[in-house]
């Protein structure tokens, strides 16, 4: 019986790098992994990890960027007391003039298609949160917008993390 409908079930293993960066992945899925089905990645953000800003440390976690299609981002806390509290603080920036947005709580935000966003700063992580990414086309695109961050800032990103796809 399980032969008919297993085809739609996949397990996720989290790389080693997304480990060491704090983001445990729970699933990474798009149109290649089943047909019909959009682009989703769902992972933990864990404490402690060395892909966070720490105070005496200037980041700019994700660059700006856009996507060809319009992408949803959720970020859950995991406090079952308080399932509003985010357990941590992150910075997200909005259009080519950073608008700058500090979410504590537990956050949806709508990214209409080509809109540029970033930097994502995780600035603190007090304790685990869920972080979901669902852009609202078959794979993952990205074009990214290194001319809006300042000299000093295009300097502090590590360029080989962050690729353009589909573009």
């Amino acid at each position: 019986m399980a032969d008919k409908y297993g085809r739609f079930f996949k397990g996720y293993q989290a790389k080693p790098e997304e480990i060491e960066r704090g983001r445990t992945g729970i699933a990474r899925v798009d149109y290649n992994t089943f047909k019909g089905c959009n682009f989703y990645w769902v992972h933990w953000n864990l404490p402690n990890a060395s892909g966070h800003s720490t105070p005496d440390m200037i980041s700019v976690g994700h660059p700006p960027h856009t996507h060809k299609d319009a992408e949803i981002l959720m970020l859950i806390g995991t406090n079952p007391d308080d399932p509003t509290d985010l357990g941590a603080e992150v910075e997200l920036q909005m259009g080519a003039e950073r608008e700058k947005h500090i979410m504590t709580k537990s956050t949806v935000v709508f990214i209409p298609a080509n809109v540029i966003h970033c930097p994502y700063i995780i600035r603190r992580t007090d304790r685990p949160w869920i972080f979901v990414e669902i852009n609202q086309g078959p794979v993952h695109t990205e074009k990214l917008y290194p001319q809006i961050l300042t000299e000093e800032e295009r300097k502090l990103v590590d360029w080989s993390r962050w690729k353009e796809e589909g573009y």
